[in-house]
């Protein structure tokens, strides 16, 4: 049985770093698949964000977020008999990064655009949330070495980590798997994703843990 089966749409969600791409295109590559990608790259304000955030976050927010609501637009306009699909994003994740780059006056505009736009949000079957610790984010995102990621401060990744666990310590709009990320490297590891795999398929609740232990 594959995990497509018993969860149609799946999202990987993470803090910068964690390997929610890395994974979302393993599956895609492993299942047939449709793949969703949030292409950060695509956003032309991101890597000036990274050197001057109080000037650039406003627009990079709004860029994300008008981005993200056309694949929206897009994923609810399918076929129902379409492939299944994962994605290394979901909407839920811009109120995240808004909540934490913008001041309250940007904060309060951003909200308002996006309640505007009133996106009806698909509901994801499982949302794995791939939970890493700092120092191995920090180690991720120099063993990747994208150029504009280089000079993100530790405090940035902190906050953002910390940002991402309290939303889904209360998060319980899907299923959620959360994974222990810290020996999880998918890339490093033989047999991790087939372990991940077995997981996945043994969820049984609304919200479950995976601590995966390669000693």
């Amino acid at each position: 049985m594959s995990i497509f089966n018993k969860f149609p749409y799946i999202v990987i969600e993470g803090p910068i770093g964690c390997g929610k791409t890395t994974l979302a295109k393993m599956l895609a590559d492993k299942f047939p698949v449709d793949y969703l990608s949030e292409k950060a790259e695509a956003n032309p304000f991101l890597a000036r964000f990274y050197q001057d955030a109080q000037r650039y976050a406003l627009p990079t927010q709004l860029c994300f977020l008008f981005q993200r609501a056309s694949q929206i637009t897009d994923l609810n306009q399918r076929d129902m008999f379409a492939k299944p699909i994962v994605a290394d994003f979901f909407l839920e994740k811009d109120l995240i990064f808004a909540r934490l780059n913008l001041d309250d006056e940007e904060y309060a505009l951003y909200h308002q655009i996006y309640q505007h736009l009133q996106l009806k949000v698909p509901k994801p079957d499982l949302v794995i949330y791939l939970q890493t610790p700092v120092d191995a984010l920090m180690e991720r995102i120099e063993e990747r070495n994208v150029s504009y990621e280089l000079d993100i401060p530790r405090e940035y990744i902190e906050r953002l980590a910390n940002a991402y666990s309290e939303f889904f310590h209360n998060y319980d709009t899907s299923p959620v798997l959360m994974v222990n990320n810290e020996k999880l490297n998918i890339l490093k590891n033989p047999g991790a994703l087939d372990l991940l795999l077995t997981r996945i398929l043994q969820i049984k609740g609304q919200r479950e843990f995976f601590n995966p232990n390669f000693d």
